[in-house]
């Protein structure tokens, strides 16, 4: 029972008392219980320390641990810790302690409301409440972890490529020299000739490729906004760049970052293990309700080094994709081009089931002509030599490292 309550009730019992009892009993009892009352808040008195410890740093949908501890007090200390919209908190309450998980719902920077504490006194009659410390500001980054384990699945040769597991890769095309077979080398690099005159397996050793460009061009425009499962077109798409920056650096190439509405709103030049510089450019950045303008963001990389330029923007508009198809162009004729989009899981359940209403008759229309408008833009970009990705959200990242990796082998870059 709250102290509140225990006060009212310890009144209502001397109310009910005055029934049976003198006057002059019933006032001092009310007096005792308001002085056994100021008692207890008079101890509760004092500041209450409390020690949270929580990452500055999360990754969108990582759990990340919170801890509470309050410091010594004369009463039972109750913490709270409140939550927002963009970060969310598993267990928000507490005795004298807190041990919990805080979310990030929504890349940027947010603010963690600081706690709340109420401390009760010893007899249980009074209390006090109040919020402790400052708000801690952390920084919720796109799923940096899933980038990293792409990438070391690409650097152990696990990565599946066209179908099979590929080789480890770094190891380069340009011949350099013959070594000792190691146990995890590739088959395909073992050289029989050298093996069968020493007599020990031998494998060819390649020269690392470096000064290979990779830029990613994201699209921050209104389309980016609309939602794929548990995150927008735009964190599906900040997630992939990431991907494919990791992968860029374990390859030794260099990578390099645009992002774009209308007008440039990002740019980091291709450089040398990029990855973090690519992190710190998109981490923040959210869609804008404007036209994204291809023709900008296109011309801030025309003049680049060759690089293999991925365009991650949506493709589900037909009339809103004209000026990328129309743009293309331009970029084509210097760089190797892929154009990645994620799937749209709630148009293809249109598609996919029975329409048993005439309302779901109307929405089976309307998603053929999406679709049919979606599959004209694909292959307009395919007949101008653009490698075109779709895959779900959450694989997205997996798609355009696979694209990345058929580039390198086909030494488009």
């Amino acid at each position: 029972m709250s102290p509140t309550r225990r006060v009212a009730a310890a009144v209502a019992l001397l109310g009910v008392a005055a029934l049976f009892v003198p006057w002059w009993i019933v006032l001092l009892g009310v007096a005792a219980v308001a002085a056994a009352t100021a008692a207890d808040l008079a101890v509760t008195r004092g500041e209450v320390g409390v020690d949270r410890s929580v990452q500055p740093i999360l990754a969108r949908g990582v759990p990340a641990r919170l801890t509470l501890a309050a410091g010594p007090t004369n009463g039972r200390v109750r913490l709270r810790q409140a939550a927002t919209p963009d970060l969310g908190v598993a267990e928000q309450e507490g005795d004298e302690e807190l041990a919990t998980t805080v979310v990030g719902r929504r890349r940027g920077r947010h603010l963690l409301p600081a706690p709340a504490v109420r401390v009760v006194g010893p007899l249980g009659l009074g209390a006090r409440f109040g919020s402790v410390g400052d708000p801690a500001e952390l920084l919720v980054y796109p799923d940096v972890p899933a980038a990293r384990r792409l990438a070391t699945s690409v650097r152990r040769g696990r990565f599946r490529f066209q179908g099979q597991a590929r080789g480890p890769l770094g190891l380069g095309t340009q011949f350099e020299s013959v070594r000792d077979y190691q146990p995890d080398d590739d088959v395909r690099h073992v050289n029989w000739r050298t093996t069968a005159r020493l007599g020990r397996p031998m494998s060819n050793q390649y020269r690392v490729e470096r000064d290979r460009d990779v830029i990613c061009v994201v699209d921050c425009g209104r389309l980016m906004a609309a939602p794929v499962g548990d995150r927008t077109r735009l964190d599906a798409a900040v997630d992939a760049a990431i991907s494919v920056a990791a992968v860029a650096d374990v390859l030794a190439d260099r990578c390099g970052v645009v992002a774009f509405d209308a007008a440039v709103r990002r740019s980091v030049k291709p450089r040398r293990a990029g990855a973090q510089a690519v992190i710190q450019a998109l981490f923040d950045v959210e869609p804008t309700p404007v036209e994204s303008d291809y023709e900008a963001a296109f011309a801030a990389v025309a003049d680049a080094k060759r690089a293999w330029v991925i365009v991650l923007t949506d493709l589900l508009d037909e009339n809103a994709a004209r000026p990328l198809v129309d743009a293309l162009p331009a970029l084509a004729r210097r760089h190797a081009v892929a154009v990645a989009t994620s799937a749209d899981p709630d148009l293809a359940g249109m598609l996919a089931r029975e329409p048993e209403a005439r309302a779901e008759v109307y929405e089976m229309v309307v998603a053929l002509d999406v679709a049919r408008g979606r599959d004209a833009t694909v292959a307009e970009l395919r007949r101008r030599g653009v490698d075109v990705i779709e895959a779900p959200a959450e694989a997205l990242g997996a798609a355009c490292v696979r694209s990345y990796l058929r580039a390198k082998a086909r030494a488009l870059v």
